[in-house]
C-alpha cells in the first residue's frame, strides 16, 4: 500500500473518531450538573459515560489519561494513574478540586466555573507590542468581548494614522493602553459557569437560542444566548457565544453596519445549531434597527449589491418573522458594539445572564410599533427605476473642437487643417466636373492633387482664427455685422477698439495711418483662454529659441493679439520642460528643526560628534613632497573643535584619528558625518580617495567601542553645516599662519594644534561693552575650564584635599558653563537664517533633474522619484530616484523640478 493510501486511511479514521468522540461529549455536555457528588441515575450516567470513552479510545489504540472530573465519584472509579496530574495524590473525601486548564480556560473543578488568569510578557508600547498583547488572551467563546474592543480600536486609530509597527505610540494612546494593562488583572475577579444547565434544573421541556446584534460607528457584535424553560415553569438564561469586531477603515453607514451585525448573529446560529445538537425550537433574532428590519421584511424593492447580497443570506437561513425589534437600552450586544472598561464589565451583569425579559412570558416581551414604515424610495440602498432615453446629438462645432485639442504642436494643427480644405475643395471640382453620358454612365473626372503651398496653410491659419473667433467673441461679431461702431464696454477687447475684415476680427487702434504691414498695424484677436492661443505661445517659445515674455510678444504681436498676453508667456515659460532643465531653480524646503544632538546640555564635550576630512597639504619629508590630510572632530553642542593629522586615506588611519580621539577626549557616543562616499565634495582628488576606504570595517571598530555612526544623504553638504563651516575657518587660519612656507610632519601637528587652540578661544555669545559683564563665552570654557569665575563663599572647607576641592571646581565651573550655554548661546539657534517658507513636496513619480556642479547643466541627468523621506512633519527633504545608471538618494536641494505629477 502506498503512503498516500495509507495517510488517506489513517486521515478518514481518525475524522470519524474525532466526530464520535464529540457526539459522546455534546450528549453529556448539556445534562453534567456543577454538583460535588452525583446521586443514583446521575452517577450511573457519569461512570457509564468514562467507560464508553475508554471503550471508544481503546479501539483506536489510544489509552485514555489525565482525567479530570468535577464529579468526586467518577473521579474515585478511575484508576490513580489515569487521573490528572493535580488529582493523583488529592483526598476526594477532604480536599477541594484543583483548577484545572480546559480549552484554553481555566476551570475550576470545585465551583464548576470558568476563571481567567493572565501572565503577559513585556512587550514595548508599539503596534506590534498591543497586538502581541491583545492575541494572547485566549477568549474562544467570547466572554472578554466587551473588553478586548478598546484596544483593537486603538490598533485601528494608530493604522489610520499610519504609525509603524516598531514606532513608539502617542502619548494619549500611551494612557489609554497603560490603563487598560492595569485594569486587565481586575477580570481575575470574573467568573462564569460552565454548565448551561444549573443545579436540579429538572427535566427540560422547552429549549430556543435567542441571538441579538448591534452596531456602533466603532464596532460591531452579536451574542447568543440559550433560553431553557423547565416541566415546571421554571426558566433559565446560559451565554453561547459573543463575538466582537471593529468597524471597518472604509466608511460605512450605519444601517449597513448593522446588516453586517444581523448577518453574524444568522451564522452564529448555524454554528451553535450545528454544534449544540439538541432539540431546539425555532431561533429567535433581536436587532434595535428598523431600518435592517425593513430591509429583511421588503419583498419588492432592490437594493444595492452590498445590502442585497447580506439580505439574501439572512432570507436563505431565517425567516422573517424570526426577527424582532428590541430597544437599544435593553439590547446586550451594545456592549460589544461599543466596547467596556474593566470596572464597568464586571458591574455589567447583562452580557453575561442576557436580558432580564427572557425570563418572563413570551407575551411580555418587547414589540415593534404596528405601524412599522416600509423602505422608502429615497432610502440610499434602494435602486431606482430609471428610464433611459438615448439620443445622438451631431453638432459641428464639437466636432471642431476636437480636431483643434486633437493636435499639440501649431504646424501639425495647419498641415492637418490645409489638407481638409484641399479635400473639400476636391470634392467640389469632381462635382463640378462629372458628366453622365446618354447611357447613365458617370465618367471619372481626372485630378491632379498638389503638395500644400504656402497660401493653403495661410488660408488655414485664418479658417482656424475665425473659428475660434466665432466661439469666444460670437456676441461683438454680431455687433460689428450688423454696423455697430464698436463693441459695448464691458467687453475684454473694449479698449482695442476692434474692426472686422473679411470675418475676422483684427486690432483697430491708433496705428492706421503708421508706415507699417497690415498685418502689424492690425493684428488678429483671440483670447488666452483658448487652447489654440497655448498653441501658438509654445511655437513662437521654441521659434525664438526658448527667450524671454518681451521676444516672444513681439514676435506673437506681428500676426496676432492675444490677450492678457503676459501672464499666458509667462504659463508658456514655466511649463517649458527645455526651460526648467536649463533655468530652473533647484529644490528648496522650510529649514528643519535642529537635531537633538545639538540641544542637549549638561553632557561632557564630544558625547555627540561631527567628523570630516579636509587636505591634502603637501609636507616635506626629507627631500620627496608627501600629502597629508587633516580630520576634524567638532562638538554638536559645545562647538568645540579636535585636530587630528592622518598621514593616509586608508582605512586604519580613520580608525586610528578616530581612536586618538578617544583616547584623549574621553568616550562618545554618537558620530555623524557626511556619505561615507565623499565625506568632503570640494577637492575631487580627495573625494575619490575617500571612496576606498572599507565603511564597514570602521563601522565594525566603532559598534565594537559602542559608537553609533550615522551618515547624512549623499550630495547633503548643508546637513554637515556644523563642521563644514568649521572647515573653512580652519582653512583661514592655516593659510594666514603656514603662507608660502613648506612644512614637515612636526610642524603640521603643531600648526593643527595651534589652530585647534584658536578656533575653541572663538566667541559662541556676543560680546559686551560693559567692562564689569561676564566675558564671552568660548568652547574652551567647558575644556579647559579655566575661566575666573566668583565662586560663593563658604562653598570649600580648609579641611578638603587639593584633589577633592579641585573636583569640586570643575563641576562647578562645569554647571556655570551649561547655565550660560541655555542662557546666552541657545536663544541664538532660534530663528532660521533662510529658508523660511514651506515649499512642495517633491512626490513620487515627478521627474527631476539632478543637479552635478562638476558637469554642464545640458548633460545634468534626468531621475524619476521613487521613493520620498518625509521627517516627523510630514516635509520632504530627501528622495530615492530612478535614472539610467540606478537608483540614487539625493536631498531636494540637489534637485531641478522637470514635471510635476
Amino acid at each position: 500500500m502506498s503512503l498516500k493510501r495509507k495517510f488517506q486511511r489513517n486521515k478518514e479514521y481518525h475524522q470519524e473518531y474525532v466526530h464520535f468522540l464529540n457526539d459522546v461529549i455534546k450528549s453529556g455536555y448539556a445534562e453534567q450538573v456543577p454538583q460535588q457528588q452525583l446521586n443514583g441515575t446521575e452517577e450511573e450516567e457519569a461512570l457509564q459515560m468514562v467507560q464508553d470513552l475508554t471503550a471508544a479510545c481503546a479501539k483506536g489504540g489510544f489509552q485514555l489519561s489525565k482525567w479530570m472530573s468535577n464529579s468526586r465519584a467518577v473521579l474515585a472509579s478511575i484508576p490513580e494513574e489515569n487521573r490528572s496530574k493535580a488529582t493523583k495524590e488529592l483526598n476526594l473525601d477532604k480536599d477541594n478540586l484543583p483548577v484545572e486548564r480546559a480549552l484554553g480556560l481555566h476551570w475550576c473543578a470545585e465551583t464548576d466555573m470558568f476563571m481567567f488568569k493572565f501572565a503577559l510578557e513585556n512587550r514595548p508600547c508599539t503596534r506590534r507590542g498591543i497586538l502581541s498583547v491583545v492575541n494572547s488572551i485566549y477568549d474562544p467563546l467570547g466572554f472578554l468581548s466587551p473588553f478586548t474592543l478598546p484596544p483593537k480600536l486603538m490598533l485601528q486609530e494608530l493604522c489610520k494614522r499610519k504609525i509603524g509597527w516598531d514606532d513608539t505610540i502617542p502619548q494619549t494612546f500611551l494612557q489609554k493602553w497603560t490603563q487598560w494593562l492595569t485594569n486587565l488583572h481586575k477580570l481575575s475577579l470574573l467568573k462564569v459557569e460552565r454548565c448551561i444547565k444549573p443545579k436540579n434544573f429538572g427535566k427540560v421541556s422547552n429549549a430556543q437560542l435567542h441571538h441579538f446584534s448591534d452596531a456602533s460607528e466603532c464596532g460591531y457584535g452579536a451574542v447568543s444566548y440559550l433560553r431553557l424553560k423547565g416541566i415546571s415553569d421554571e426558566v433559565n438564561i446560559a451565554f453561547m457565544v459573543g463575538k466582537s469586531r471593529v468597524a471597518p477603515m472604509k466608511q460605512t453607514t450605519i444601517p449597513r453596519l448593522e446588516l453586517t451585525a444581523a448577518v453574524l448573529a444568522v451564522r452564529l446560529d448555524k454554528m451553535i445549531t450545528k454544534e449544540l445538537q439538541l432539540e431546539l425550537d425555532q431561533s429567535v433574532f433581536w436587532t434595535d434597527s428598523t431600518t435592517v428590519l425593513n430591509y429583511i421584511s421588503s419583498e419588492t424593492k432592490r437594493f444595492h449589491t452590498f445590502v442585497a447580497n447580506r439580505v439574501a443570506v439572512i432570507r436563505e437561513a431565517t425567516e422573517v418573522a424570526q426577527w424582532r425589534y428590541i430597544g437599544s437600552k435593553q439590547n446586550p450586544a451594545d456592549e460589544a458594539s461599543r466596547g467596556l472598561s474593566a470596572d464597568d464589565f464586571l458591574k455589567c451583569e447583562r452580557w453575561l445572564k442576557g436580558p432580564e425579559f427572557l425570563l418572563t412570558e413570551e407575551r411580555t416581551w418587547p414589540k415593534q410599533e404596528v405601524n412599522k414604515p416600509a423602505v422608502s424610495l429615497d432610502d440610499p440602498e434602494v435602486k431606482q427605476d430609471l428610464t433611459v432615453n438615448a439620443c445622438v446629438v451631431d453638432d459641428a462645432s464639437n466636432t471642431m473642437n476636437k480636431l483643434l485639442t486633437y493636435f499639440s504642436d501649431w504646424e501639425k494643427l495647419k498641415t492637418s487643417v490645409a489638407w481638409f480644405l484641399k479635400f473639400k475643395d476636391l470634392l467640389q471640382q469632381l462635382r463640378k466636373k462629372g458628366k453622365t453620358c446618354n447611357k447613365g454612365h458617370q465618367h471619372k473626372a481626372k485630378i491632379n492633387v498638389q503638395p500644400l503651398t504656402r497660401d493653403d496653410l495661410h488660408n488655414a491659419e485664418l479658417e482656424i482664427a475665425r473659428l475660434c473667433q466665432q466661439q469666444r467673441f460670437h456676441r461683438e461679431i454680431s455687433l460689428l455685422e450688423k454696423g455697430a461702431s464698436s463693441v459695448p464696454t464691458n467687453s475684454d477687447i473694449y479698449r482695442l477698439d476692434p474692426t472686422l475684415q473679411d470675418g475676422l476680427l483684427r486690432v483697430g487702434g491708433r496705428l492706421r495711418k503708421a508706415s507699417m504691414p497690415e498685418t502689424v498695424k492690425h493684428p488678429i484677436i483671440l483670447s488666452k483662454d483658448q487652447y489654440i492661443s497655448k498653441l501658438i505661445l509654445q511655437h513662437i517659445h521654441k521659434q525664438v529659441g526658448h527667450a524671454g515674455r518681451n521676444h516672444m510678444i513681439s514676435t506673437l504681436r506681428k500676426t496676432y493679439w492675444i490677450t492678457n498676453a503676459n501672464s499666458a508667456c509667462r504659463k508658456i515659460i514655466a511649463d517649458c520642460v527645455t526651460c526648467r532643465r536649463l533655468k530652473g531653480r533647484v529644490g528648496e524646503q522650510k529649514m528643519s528643526d535642529l537635531p537633538a544632538e545639538r540641544l542637549l546640555p549638561d553632557l561632557p564635550p564630544f558625547t555627540n560628534t561631527g567628523v570630516d576630512y579636509f587636505g591634502p597639504i603637501d609636507i616635506k619629508r626629507g627631500r620627496s613632497m608627501v600629502k597629508r590630510y587633516g580630520v576634524i572632530f567638532t562638538c554638536m553642542t559645545s562647538r568645540a573643535v579636535h585636530l587630528e593629522a592622518a598621514h593616509s586615506l586608508t582605512t586604519d588611519s580613520c580608525i586610528n584619528a578616530i581612536r586618538r580621539f578617544m583616547c584623549r577626549r574621553g568616550q562618545i557616543s554618537n558620530l555623524r558625518s557626511d556619505n561615507g562616499t565623499n565625506f568632503v565634495g570640494a577637492e575631487r582628488e580627495l573625494r575619490e580617495a575617500l571612496r576606498a576606504l572599507d565603511h564597514n570595517k570602521i563601522q565594525s571598530a566603532l559598534a565594537k567601542r559602542g559608537i553609533a555612526w550615522t551618515f547624512n544623504p549623499p550630495a547633503g553638504s548643508h546637513y554637515g553645516g556644523t563642521w563644514e563651516r568649521i572647515i573653512r575657518l580652519i582653512r583661514k587660519v592655516l593659510y594666514s599662519i603656514v603662507k608660502q612656507q613648506t612644512m614637515d610632519d612636526e610642524s603640521f601637528c603643531t600648526i593643527l594644534c595651534e589652530i585647534e587652540a584658536i578656533l575653541n578661544s572663538r566667541p559662541k555669545t556676543e560680546l559686551s561693552d560693559d567692562p564689569n559683564d561676564l566675558e564671552t563665552l568660548t568652547p574652551n570654557h567647558i575644556l579647559l575650564l579655566k575661566a575666573k569665575p566668583l565662586l560663593p563663599p563658604g562653598l570649600f572647607d580648609d579641611s578638603d584635599i587639593y584633589i577633592k576641592r579641585r573636583w569640586r571646581q570643575v563641576q562647578y565651573l562645569s554647571d556655570l558653563f551649561w547655565k550660560r550655554w541655555v542662557r546666552e548661546y541657545l536663544p541664538l539657534l532660534q530663528e532660521r537664517q533662510k529658508w523660511t517658507k514651506p515649499r512642495r513636496n517633491f512626490s513620487v513619480d515627478d521627474v527631476v533633474v539632478i543637479m552635478d556642479p562638476s558637469a554642464p547643466r545640458s548633460s545634468w541627468l534626468i531621475g524619476k522619484v521613487t521613493k520620498t523621506f518625509p521627517d516627523r512633519r510630514g516635509v520632504v527633504r530627501s528622495v530615492q530616484l530612478k535614472t539610467k545608471t540606478g537608483f540614487l538618494e539625493r536631498p531636494v536641494t540637489k534637485l531641478c523640478m522637470l514635471l510635476e505629477t
